[in-house]
């Protein structure tokens, strides 16, 4: 039996956590592997921390490949955003949920506004 990996996990959080505590996972996931004198996830911070997340398992291509993939801006680090973005990458069933999230959230958004000018007429 295979076990349950990243992109299986993920999903799962978030339907846990929800959005906020998603995110709120997310960040302390990249305080985990942050280069602490730096503020950013480095490739030696991600090498030296990869356990912590059970990423030991990973070779050193797999450690490289990561941080590109995440490297937005292309100056060899992941910032907490960066790190964010990547992670939802990784899941893509959780990016296809975040699209329902997000026209939710823009429906209430839009209703919110409907009922608050009706009321001000």
């Amino acid at each position: 039996m295979a076990g349950i990996g990243f992109e299986d996990l993920l999903p799962v959080m978030a339907t846990k956590l929800g959005g906020e505590g998603l995110m709120k996972e997310l960040c302390n996931g990249f305080e985990l592997l942050v280069d602490k004198e730096k503020g950013v996830i480095t490739l030696e911070s991600l090498r030296e921390k990869a356990a912590l997340l059970g990423l030991q398992d990973l070779k050193e291509d797999e450690l490289v490949s990561m941080m590109r993939e995440g490297d937005l801006d292309g100056d060899g680090a992941l910032t907490q955003m960066e790190f964010c973005v990547l992670m939802f990458r990784l899941s893509p069933e959780l990016m296809e949920e975040s699209w329902f999230w997000l026209e939710d959230a823009l429906q209430h958004e839009q209703l919110n506004q409907t009922t608050n000018n009706n009321s001000s007429i």
